[in-house]
């Protein structure tokens, strides 16, 4: 799917109130990279809503420089209203990273964006962007389907009914193509389980341009499946989801 493709337009606010945050634990290494002189400048690159933010800014100091960028207002929107001492600007990563001088940020974060992006594009701007002493950070929450059972299942669903769809879309080594760019390369991973109403879970699917391609391809038959899979999952009302969260901390460009 290309980047103008995952604007998730008109999906702001379910995506807002549905989306699962990210583990404490992915940004508690910060301190380890991070310059500690000077004013942190930082860019949340394909920011959304800021759900990222929510993780990140507690960890700055208060006088850092946060910038976020976004392809969809209607994010912004929704980004704005959260965080309005954050400077926002609509468009894609790369093209608003290849519009900043050399040298402009300390800290470089793609949460849940970089597989949308010109992956190449964006990492050889990353770099260029860069203090020598900053930091490039891929942070992504992935449905933990291996495990089996409702989230296995959920995924058949979503490649039955979702034109093109493939639980693989993510199956793409994030540490090597940073490894490309840069001298060093850590992955972080967290395991956890995210347990939601029916009604929380469906919300969360809409939110997904995976689900709204299915919508689009069948109509409501799509969530009424999903009920009837909830249902089959389902204890006290309840379904529970694994995930495998992983942050990838890449320092100094080659």
């Amino acid at each position: 799917m290309s980047t103008s493709e995952a604007k998730f337009d008109g999906l702001a606010n379910n995506y807002d109130q549905a989306r699962p945050r990210y583990p404490a634990e992915l940004f508690q290494h910060l301190g380890e990279y991070l310059p500690t002189a000077g004013r942190l400048r930082v860019l949340d690159a394909g920011a959304g809503t800021g759900i990222a933010l929510e993780g990140l800014l507690p960890r700055l100091p208060a006088d850092a420089t946060v910038h976020a960028v976004d392809i969809s207002t209607d994010m912004i929107r929704v980004g704005r209203e959260k965080f309005p001492q954050v400077e926002w600007h609509e468009g894609t990563a790369e093209e608003y990273l290849a519009s900043c001088p050399p040298a402009s940020f300390d800290l470089v974060l793609a949460a849940q964006s970089y597989q949308w992006m010109d992956r190449a594009a964006y990492l050889r701007e990353a770099a260029r962007c860069l203090d020598p002493a900053g930091v490039c950070l891929v942070i992504q929450n992935n449905r933990d389907h291996a495990a089996g059972g409702f989230a296995s299942d959920y995924e058949d669903l979503l490649e039955e009914l979702s034109p093109g769809y493939s639980r693989s879309y993510r199956s793409f080594d994030i540490a090597a193509e940073l490894g490309k760019v840069f001298t060093r390369v850590e992955r972080r991973a967290a395991h956890w389980n995210q347990t939601l109403t029916v009604d929380e879970f469906v919300t969360m699917s809409s939110s997904s341009t995976q689900a709204q391609r299915a919508v689009a391809a069948v109509g409501p038959a799509f969530y009424a499946r999903v009920r009837k899979l909830c249902a089959l999952h389902e204890a006290g009302g309840r379904v529970e989801l694994p995930y495998v969260s992983e942050a990838f901390y890449a320092v100094r460009p080659l």
